[in-house]
């Protein structure tokens, strides 16, 4: 359907299990990983809605147990790599903007704002202090080059973390049970990390699915092919919703709330809401 470096088509699963927003909070994430398996099966799929880091303090230790817990499932039987996807949320989307912060127009204002929304823990994470950021911003391009780099060589030391960003996706869906259906009835779910805009297409929707998210309350009928839409995070902060086209897994966690897991059928059907 889609280009598969920007989007996961996760098949026909028995059942998904879509994580909401982490921020960095690793014991409730750790929580969550010993619930799933014990009842994780083959034929499941995982889908982080991304914002897996920022805002909490444990970000480092939070992609050191997204990768454990990647290794420990797809060693089961029967299991397939791209069967745990992750997708890139605001957080996410950040740091990479971060590392090329050397590229903004205004960089110093760029990194107030990124570290107002958050990043200020990412940063910290692999190395970074924003004080010498924003420095390296008034020296210019060569200093914050030097300064961008010393970011990466960070997130480089941290085995496997550099992976996981590489391998974000936008979206994960569901594709069509059949070859050839014979009616084209919504009848997928679509997950995304905050937000999408229904008149536009999938592959247009850029970057409105991290900061789309204020108008998702609205939507009222299905998408293109998709009965529900389901992200993990809302940026007006409403908590946990499930509607008749939508879901939000959002409760608030990295904020003090619960990080909540929804365990979805293939076309959607919540069978479950995890809270820890």
């Amino acid at each position: 359907m889609q280009d598969n470096q920007k989007f996961a088509d996760i098949g026909q699963p028995k059942r998904i299990w879509a994580v909401g927003a982490i921020h960095g909070d690793v014991d409730r994430l750790a929580a969550l990983h010993s619930d799933i398996a014990r009842r994780f099966t083959p034929g499941d799929r995982l889908v982080y809605t991304g914002n897996m880091i920022g805002r909490g303090e444990a970000v480092r230790e939070t992609m050191d147990e997204l990768l454990a817990f990647r290794r420990a499932l797809i060693a089961m039987p029967g299991m397939l790599a791209e069967d745990v996807v992750y997708l890139r949320g605001a957080q996410e989307e950040m740091w990479q903007k971060l590392l090329q912060l050397q590229f903004a127009p205004d960089p110093a204002v760029v990194l107030r704002w990124m570290l107002r929304q958050g990043a200020d823990a990412t940063l910290r994470a692999y190395g970074g202090n924003p004080d010498y950021g924003l420095a390296a911003a008034r020296d210019g391009a060569v200093a914050l080059t030097r300064w961008t780099n010393s970011l990466r060589g960070g997130m480089r030391s941290a085995p496997g973390h550099e992976n996981v960003m590489s391998a974000l996706r936008r979206a994960a869906y569901t594709s069509l049970p059949g070859e050839n259906p014979p009616e084209r009835v919504p009848a997928g779910v679509l997950l995304v990390a905050s937000g999408i805009e229904t008149s536009r297409p999938l592959g247009a929707q850029g970057d409105t699915f991290w900061w789309g998210g204020n108008g998702f309350a609205r939507i009222d009928r299905p998408y293109d092919q998709f009965r529900r839409i389901v992200r993990g995070y809302d940026p007006g902060r409403g908590g946990i919703n499930a509607g008749d086209f939508t879901a939000t897994l959002d409760g608030g966690c990295g904020f003090g709330g619960p990080l909540v897991c929804g365990c979805l059928t293939a076309s959607g059907e919540i069978l479950e809401l995890i809270e820890v």
